[in-house]
């Protein structure tokens, strides 16, 4: 494994029903920016299109926006809900979007988790998995051959398909595929080689979702002759930090209770099932559950040390599920203070500095002395000089 573990985040978004939608919008598209400054590696926008919360109904166009904005972050799509689109045009605006943002574009792609997404455009939940893998394949092909794709089902036809733009990265951009209770996700990494976005698998009760996650793809990697690279696996989890756990607990009252409320009464997502009555209860559920960590620097710290340890062998990137938990201003604080204090813990820039402190502690008394006397040389050759001067006047 790679010794620098990148840092990012998922974003859904989820922000409260009733509120200004565009102030949102562009207060997403500040908190990339944000994280652009900060030196964070990545940002995977969600697609959505019911339940009021999750307002982004095409990451491609926020990705267009976002990209526009930043320098250096990659953007990418979390997810494409590949059944509900036409995989000839995916991969067409995955080829337009890696050229116009010069490769910082990376593709994520997922069945599409809101039931009611599916409902209103007549595909049965059990048909959106079948789907995904049919549709990513063909993504793949178009991405990666120029040769013509035909293919038929009761929802697409492609007669004679290609793309007729080349992706602009060499040979292609970062793929992955969502991860959450079934192994549809890992099949398809493990047969592609692609990366796996593991999500709701950081809980306590979710810890052998990791070990799933990762067997099948590794089994499907092995099959297919691919190899399966902890390099692309990518886990998300939930952080909220402060200076103290006391002012994280406070910060988190301003809008945890709307995101527990969506997930215990709105969506349907048996993955993510939470339970609390009062904030305190809903504070202890998420840190007690290990979903994630509220409180400081060193929480957030040692929730991906037990990440790591439980991964068995470690993983590429760690992504903060994007949350209104907390006010704009307290938010961004959150993510300053983990750029700050914790992503150069895993990404082999704090060592370096704490020693060599140590090591010119060490030296201190000696090098003090030594310097005492070179000053004391000094300023006796400058006293003579002087005199010798005088005496020749």
């Amino acid at each position: 494994m790679n010794s620098r573990l990148r840092f990012g985040i998922f974003l859904a978004p989820f922000h409260a029903p009733g509120q200004n939608p565009t102030l949102a919008l562009q207060r997403d598209l500040e908190l990339i920016q944000h994280l652009d400054r900060l030196g964070y590696d990545e940002a995977w926008i969600g697609e959505h299109h019911s339940a009021g919360m999750e307002i982004i109904a095409s990451p491609e166009i926020f990705i267009a926006a976002a990209a526009e904005r930043t320098r250096r972050i990659k953007l990418g799509t979390g997810v494409i809900s590949v059944g509900y689109h036409h995989p000839l045009w995916i991969a067409q605006r995955l080829v337009l979007l890696d050229h116009l943002t010069q490769g910082r574009i990376m593709f994520g792609a997922g069945p599409g988790s809101l039931p009611t997404d599916a409902a209103m455009i007549g595909i049965p939940q059990a048909e959106t998995r079948e789907l995904l893998e049919q549709g990513f394949d063909l993504v793949m092909q178009l991405l990666t051959s120029e040769e013509p794709v035909n293919f038929k089902n009761h929802r697409w036809e492609l007669r004679d398909a290609h793309l007729h733009l080349r992706p602009y990265s060499n040979p292609l951009f970062d793929i992955a595929v969502a991860a959450v209770a079934s192994p549809s996700g890992p099949r398809l990494a493990g047969k592609h080689g692609v990366g796996l976005l593991s999500l709701g698998a950081t809980q306590t009760a979710g810890f052998d979702s990791l070990g799933l996650h990762w067997n099948v793809m590794e089994e499907q990697a092995a099959h297919y002759g691919v190899r399966a690279d902890r390099e692309k696996w990518r886990l998300v989890g939930m952080v909220h930090c402060a200076e103290t756990k006391a002012q994280a607990y406070k910060e988190v009252e301003y809008g945890i209770e709307h995101w527990f409320n969506y997930f215990k009464t709105v969506a349907g997502l048996p993955h993510m099932s939470v339970s609390g009555n009062s904030i305190g209860e809903m504070i202890e559920f998420i840190t007690a559950s290990g979903m994630g960590a509220i409180g400081t620097p060193q929480d957030c710290h040692d929730q991906i040390e037990r990440l790591l340890t439980q991964s068995n062998g470690g993983f590429g990137a760690f992504l903060m599920l994007a949350h209104d938990w907390a006010n704009t201003e307290a938010t961004k604080r959150s993510y300053e203070l983990i750029a700050r204090e914790v992503m150069p813990i895993f990404q082999g820039q704090s060592a370096s500095t704490i020693n060599a402190q140590t090591r010119a502690r060490a030296l201190r008394g000696d090098l003090v002395e030594q310097q005492r006397l070179a000053l004391e040389a000094m300023n006796a050759k400058h006293e003579a000089e002087r005199a010798t001067r005088r005496a020749k006047a």
